[in-house]
């Protein structure tokens, strides 16, 4: 490449985008790091709980055998039932993805609505990985330190199961991935795009 100002800077650009790309493979490495905030004594014994199951299990197996278990969280204590959807739609393979689901009850909460909803519809396919980008954007959103955990994922399922009552169709996780952004913006959290939020 040559030495001038064009070359340097189409460098520069290439550099920072390959830093970008090194940034969320890392983040996507590490997963999600915070502090649960089930006890996880309570998540082991659900766990324990579960194990006479048959895995994978539907929802609403899960539901039918351990939904009136409870779970403390700091703000409130939550049933499994409140957490999981009680829909065949979704299944999971083990007591651990169960687990793991419920440790964020803001999250668990905004996707039993979402999940259930789209279960309503007739004809309507709802795949585990726009389920899984679903419930990536809302834990982005519980992860922004500026805004009120449980609200803005309330608020862009809330936009989910009206999108899905008014069209009759699931909305494309990129457009629930734009919803989450907009939330962000209009609560005065700038979205980098480097953040999984950002479209």
């Amino acid at each position: 490449m040559a030495d001038n100002k064009d070359g340097r800077e189409k460098q520069a650009a290439d550099e920072e985008r390959r830093q970008r790309e090194r940034e969320i493979d890392e983040e996507l490495a590490r997963g999600d790091e915070a502090e649960p905030p089930v006890d996880d004594a309570a998540v082991d014994a659900l766990e324990a709980a579960l194990e006479p199951l048959s895995f994978p299990a539907t929802g609403r197996e899960v539901v039918a055998a351990v939904g009136d278990r409870e779970l403390e969280s700091p703000a409130r204590a939550y049933t499994v039932a409140e957490l999981i959807p009680d829909a065949d739609v979704e299944a999971f393979d083990a007591p651990a993805a169960v687990s793991e689901r419920v440790r964020r009850p803001a999250v668990a909460a905004a996707m039993k609505r979402v999940v259930e909803a789209a279960a309503e519809l007739p004809n309507e396919e709802f795949g585990r990985s726009q389920r899984e980008a679903f419930e990536r954007t809302f834990r982005a959103l519980s992860d922004v330190d500026e805004l009120d955990d449980e609200e803005g994922v309330r608020a862009v399922a809330d936009w989910v199961v009206d999108r899905i009552a008014e069209t009759e169709s699931v909305p494309g996780s990129r457009a629930v991935r734009r919803e989450g952004a907009s939330y962000c913006r209009d609560h005065g959290h700038e979205v980098r795009d480097d953040e999984w939020l950002w479209v």
